[in-house]
């Protein structure tokens, strides 16, 4: 008889829903195409928290952080709607000049930013940064022992 995979720890799982998934979507670039998307999502009690856009010619790349990623993980599939996923780091900013101070804590820690956006919602009454970054549990490390806040998925859905 094969040995029986342990259950996930707690902290495995919480580790889980910490996690802030970005989706990628890859649109045609045409009048109302992210329109049809948000509609779709919403029709399903799926909000767009955090949004940004890379227009081309053709096509755009629209990245979405949503209040409810395992339902999109679904509803792209069943309308054939593709995408990636990627995990990011959001952190709460109490006040703009704490931008800066983000951006230098992580330059001390020789994290490379990939992409970086604000959030449509302002968890906790504060802004919200969400950072695409090299190396997550370095910059969550990092930012954390500079006082700041990490914001995880439940954060942000509530």
């Amino acid at each position: 008889m094969p040995p029986k995979t342990p259950p996930p720890s707690s902290a495995a799982t919480r580790a889980a829903r910490d996690r802030v998934v970005q989706f990628s979507i890859f649109l045609r670039n045409k009048v109302g195409a992210f329109l049809d998307v948000v509609r779709l999502l919403q029709e399903h009690q799926v909000n767009v928290l955090g949004t940004t856009i890379e227009p081309s010619a053709d096509t755009a790349i629209v990245r979405v952080i949503v209040s409810d990623p395992d339902a999109v993980e679904g509803i792209f599939h069943l309308h054939s709607i593709p995408y990636s996923t990627w995990h990011l780091i959001v952190v709460e900013l109490k006040e703009a000049a704490h931008f800066g101070e983000v951006l230098t804590a992580l330059l001390a820690a020789e994290v490379n930013i990939y992409g970086a956006y604000a959030l449509l919602t302002r968890p906790n009454d504060n802004a919200a940064l969400a950072l695409h970054v090299e190396d997550n549990e370095c910059a969550v490390s990092v930012l954390n022992g500079s006082g700041f806040t990490i914001l995880s998925q439940d954060d942000l859905s509530r």
